[in-house]
């Protein structure tokens, strides 16, 4: 096993293909967190890390900018409109038929027509939500009263670090290895590991350590558990039919068709962060208001939603209805069917057509449950642990992890299918 690691490894620094898709990667990632370096003029620090350590939702939306919200960067609200318009494109599959229809049946075209119109989309809300983080950390004394004329430019290259993020991350898809949104993602919490380290280290206690040890021993139940539940699949058995053509006797080989626990992946989590973070936003902003009524009913949002079970409870709803609804999206029982047939296969003790698509569909509805549940206690793990301990950086810690676990594995299959093609 060690041979073949060893060999692969190889093969990546000697195919110069495979070794240009990695260097662009690192090279675009490095561009981003120059990036993400830059704040935007006028910054009160000390307002700011109250305001972070005081609002768990906007400590998610650090994680969607890769770390750029933490000092207000151009790039201060990230991939978040990339991923609410991808969100809403998915929404209308549902509610548009043509949309569904394109998405589905049209393939690669069909698809790459599909993202177009979500990159268009990211546009308008990316300048809405610039337009209500600012206004949000104006309220609050972060950023200073601006003239019409400097809020506007600020609106502007805060948008545009939205599209510019978007558009390193489609490059990063299309020329490198990998998924580039995930990677941005993945590279902002890589990126913060640094000073949480340094941050334990300052503030270690010895009184502590049993503590220490049970977070520890949990991280390395996360990472098994995430791994199992990634590459766990429920082999289906596939035949084809045996057709004579002259002298040729073609087909009779036997198969299977692998049917993924998990097959929604780490998106569950991102678009259920994504949604939670609009609440607690508009909410924040509302309680701002001069209008009594108004005010107080956002200020009771607000606290409703900062308590931790409260929102642990909405986070594992949207986990788990999300794993079902990514599932429903990418894998259509009825299409499956359709191929299977249309390619001269079917399942064995299973008649073609609409009983296959019947029997796929309650398969794939069992052993969704499976990963939808797995996910929705991964997800609320971290703040059942925080509401016993006390300590307030599990939240993001428990989730950035499971990001990063999800995002390590695909992108080590993605590199192992590209080195398997070139070694043949």
């Amino acid at each position: 096993m060690m041979e073949t690691f060893l060999r692969k490894v190889k093969l990546v620094f000697e195919d110069e293909t495979l070794r240009t898709r990695i260097l662009f990667v690192l090279g675009a990632l490095v561009v981003f967190r120059f990036l993400a370096a830059i704040p935007i003029p006028g910054i009160d620090a000390t307002q700011l890390e109250a305001f972070l350590s005081n609002n768990q939702f906007l400590g998610l939306l650090n994680i969607f900018s890769g770390g750029g919200f933490s000092n207000l960067s151009i790039m201060m609200i990230g991939v978040s409109p990339y991923i609410t318009a991808s969100i809403v494109m998915q929404l209308m599959t549902v509610l548009i038929p043509k949309l569904k229809e394109m998405y589905q049946e049209e393939g690669d075209a069909g698809r790459m027509r599909f993202m177009q119109y979500s990159r268009y989309l990211t546009v308008p809300l990316a300048f809405v939500q610039a337009f209500g983080f600012l206004l949000l950390l104006q309220q609050n004394g972060i950023v200073p009263a601006l003239s019409p004329l400097g809020f506007a430019t600020n609106v502007f290259v805060i948008a545009a670090g939205a599209m510019l993020i978007m558009w390193i991350g489609e490059l990063v898809s299309e020329f490198g290895v990998g998924n580039g949104i995930s990677l941005i993602i993945f590279a902002g919490i890589v990126a913060g590991i640094p000073s949480s380290v340094s941050q334990f280290a300052f503030s270690f206690d010895v009184s502590q350590i049993p503590t220490y040890v049970g977070f520890t021993a949990a991280a390395a139940l996360i990472i098994a558990g995430v791994v199992f539940i990634t590459e766990a699949e429920r082999p289906i058995p596939v035949t084809y039919a045996r057709r004579v053509r002259g002298t040729k006797v073609l087909g009779g080989i036997s198969t299977y068709l692998p049917l993924r626990v998990n097959q929604a992946g780490v998106i569950p989590i991102i678009f259920a962060l994504s949604i939670l973070l609009f609440p607690q936003m508009i909410a924040t902003f509302l309680a701002k208001s001069s209008i009594p009524f108004i005010a107080s009913a956002a200020s009771a949002v607000v606290s409703g939603l900062a308590n931790q079970w409260i929102y642990g409870g909405l986070y594992f709803f949207l986990v788990f209805i999300f794993t079902y609804f990514y599932t429903a999206i990418t894998f259509e029982p009825h299409q499956v069917a359709k191929n299977l047939q249309k390619n001269g296969a079917f399942i064995p003790g299973v008649r073609p057509g609409g009983t296959t698509a019947e029997y796929l569909g309650n398969i794939i509805t069992r052993i969704t449950l499976v990963g939808a549940l797995f996910l929705g206690i991964l997800a609320v793990l971290p703040i059942i642990l925080q509401g016993i301990t006390g300590i307030t950086a599990v939240t993001i810690g428990g989730t950035a992890l499971l990001i990063v676990v999800s995002v390590v594995l695909d992108l080590v299959k993605k590199i192992d299918a590209q080195t398997s093609i070139r070694e043949y």
